[in-house]
């Protein structure tokens, strides 16, 4: 037994709530169970309503599994829990106190739980068994329906928790959209391994910057390389040596500094995703787009998004992949799957704040773009596939990766509508 499932029969008023009765038998009407309290401070629920011998209370509820917790936590002595009229327990041991010294009235639920729901409790959730997810064997037998409705609540999900990021941005850019824009993006081009190297390079200067070098491209990718201590080795080639004197005289005009920015790491990554040739695309993308955020909040087809960001990175790079080696020609353009990732990963969360701050309904527009990028191939994709969960575009991959990441991972199978389907399903 857990907290998780007491919790989750009370909220969801999966006990017999006609005929109960508190373990002193006064006769218990429960009107409202309360909201639901997600943080770790206070009580479990607040706001509840319950009717105890024709008497009526306002307050807030504490779970337990079993009363002697209330003195294990001392909430005995905790103000916090002055207000708690009902304390819920799977099992009644002891009588429990507020600070004032009167009673609380407790109900067990042991005695008000179907026996068939807590046998499937047991058997689904709290087996032993090392599966990749607890219900890895039955997800095959959850209805197609529930997956599609769960998987747009997790999208949005996972957008609300992307956005986090974009609003501490924010905040910290003066609510500058587009100096927001730039910083997501350069994260971005960093992909995984280099994307906090290539955010300290955004946050090391003011964006205005940008819009001043952003007339010339080699002003730009002397700015960019220059702060991310790139140009730190001298070599004997003309590009590199109009970079530096390009630089120089930047860092002198704006008093640029760079002991901020993070070290940049080549090792065991694809030459494609050279740091180089990242800052060189990011670099002729703003010289390219002068107004970017206004251009991408006002569109929404893959089509338009394919020619915004079609760039490629100046052509010394179309020969190299560092500043002393020369190489075989490639053009070096941003691949139509690296788009997807930029549209995954910054510009449909940037949309969708934007949205919201504006205080405008755009989930359909959001939708709409999301569905029309491929999804994604990884680990937590793939198996989810070999599960046979429906997967058509990036919607359902980034859903599924939010379900395992914080659902799955955390066993949090109670609060998972492919949990509470298995959970009430009849039979078996």
């Amino acid at each position: 037994m857990n907290e998780d499932f007491l919790h989750y029969l009370w909220k969801y008023k999966k006990i017999d709530f006609l005929q109960l009765l508190t373990t002193n038998s006064q006769r218990l009407v429960i009107q409202r169970v309360g909201d639901h309290n997600l943080t770790r401070s206070g009580p479990d629920f607040f706001n509840s309503q319950i009717i105890i011998d024709h008497q009526k209370w306002a307050g807030n509820v504490e779970i337990h599994l079993k009363s002697s917790d209330w003195y294990v936590h001392h909430h005995e002595i905790d103000p916090a829990y002055d207000n708690v009229i009902l304390h819920v327990v799977w099992e009644h041991d002891v009588e429990v106190f507020r600070r004032d010294n009167s009673k609380i009235p407790t109900l067990q639920l042991k005695d008000y739980t179907e026996k068939d729901l807590l046998h499937k409790f047991r058997k689904f959730f709290l087996h032993k068994e090392s599966n990749w997810i607890q219900c890895e064997k039955l997800l095959p037998e959850v209805s197609a329906f529930t997956i599609a409705n769960w998987q747009e609540r997790l999208y949005i999900e996972r957008l609300e928790q992307k956005s986090k990021l974009i609003h501490k941005l924010l905040i910290s850019s003066s609510n500058d959209w587009e100096a927001v824009l730039f910083k997501l993006l350069a994260r971005s081009f960093g992909l995984n391994v280099n994307n906090d190297a290539f955010l300290s390079l955004a946050n090391s200067f003011e964006f205005k910057i940008v819009r001043k070098c952003s007339e010339d491209v080699e002003n730009m990718e002397a700015l960019l390389f220059g702060q991310a201590n790139l140009l730190d080795e001298k070599f004997d080639n003309p590009y590199q040596q109009r970079l530096v004197k390009k630089y120089e005289f930047l860092k002198h005009k704006y008093t640029l500094k760079n002991h901020g920015v993070s070290p940049f790491y080549f090792y065991g990554l694809r030459p494609s995703n050279f740091p180089t040739i990242r800052i060189s695309q990011l670099a002729n993308l703003y010289v390219k787009n002068k107004q970017l955020f206004s251009d991408i909040i006002k569109t929404n087809t893959l089509t338009t998004f394919y020619e915004l960001f079609d760039v490629s990175a100046t052509d010394f790079w179309k020969t190299h992949y560092t500043f002393d080696k020369e190489s075989t020609f490639r053009n070096k353009k941003l691949t139509k799957s690296f788009i997807h990732l930029i549209l995954i990963n910054t510009v449909i969360p940037l949309k969708f704040l934007y949205a919201k701050k504006l205080g405008c309904d755009r989930e359909e527009d959001i939708f709409s773009l999301i569905s029309q990028l491929p999804y994604e191939r990884n680990t937590i994709v793939n198996k989810f596939i070999s599960l046979q969960v429906p997967m058509e575009d990036a919607l359902h991959s980034q859903a599924m990766i939010h379900l395992k990441m914080n659902y799955c991972n955390q066993k949090a199978c109670l609060k998972c509508a492919i949990g509470n389907y298995l959970l009430n399903r009849r039979g078996n």
